[in-house]
């Protein structure tokens, strides 16, 4: 007759003991690779477990992807720290945890003052089996019509707002930094009136070009 598993505990917490790092679920950890040549896995953790003794602890955890990882690849406008939520479920050693990190909302990410190395950002959910995405749509912008890289330098226009990459408009990246104003083609004509009116009547316009930073 098989003997019976033994019941494991549910851990509120628990310090992994190589890091010196108390994880609790809903923390996002890195996960030690299959390969060494490989980057961190970067995991939610769901739920954490030990046998009767409180050892032998496992983590359920869901799989953040990387865009290389999906099905479709890594594309343009993905960032360098991009992960995507995915359906996929496991349950690891918690041995394998090499450390926390932070897992952001796409607005949050972007109005960060400096990227960590263990910063990410997450604006999809991915499903594994399907290669789909939710949402299946987001926002495009520029003359290229591309979802938004926050790791790419852009000037936006005073006249609608839009946002551009500096070689989309034949710029270069210094030329794009050293921007007091900026009008598309679209909004030049229109725009360069405005501006010159303003200055005619000895008005200092506050808006200025923005930049959306480069991030390291």
């Amino acid at each position: 007759m098989a003997k019976p598993k033994a019941p494991r505990r549910t851990l509120e917490s628990y310090t992994v003991k190589s890091i010196s790092k108390t994880i609790k679920p809903g923390d996002c950890v890195l996960m030690r690779p299959s390969e060494p040549s490989k980057p961190s896995y970067v995991a939610k953790i769901e739920r954490i477990e030990s046998d009767a003794r409180g050892a032998n602890v496992k983590v359920h955890v869901r799989w953040y992807y990387r865009p290389e990882e999906s099905i479709g690849g890594r594309r343009q406008f993905h960032g360098s720290k991009e992960v995507f939520l995915s359906d996929h479920h496991d349950i690891q050693s918690a041995d394998t945890i090499e450390g926390k990190c932070t897992v952001h909302s796409f607005k949050s990410y972007t109005k960060l003052d400096a990227v960590g190395n263990d910063d990410f950002f997450c604006r999809f959910e991915y499903n594994s089996s399907s290669g789909a995405f939710n949402p299946d749509r987001v926002a495009v912008y520029c003359k290229c019509e591309m979802p938004y890289n926050p790791d790419d330098l852009m000037v936006q226009c005073e006249g609608c707002s839009d946002w551009f990459h500096p070689n989309c408009i034949n710029m270069t990246a210094e030329e794009a930094k050293r921007l007091d104003h900026f009008f598309c083609e679209s909004c030049s004509t229109e725009g360069q009136k405005k501006l010159q009116n303003s200055q005619a009547n000895g008005r200092h316009s506050d808006a200025k070009v923005e930049t959306k930073r480069r991030r390291r």
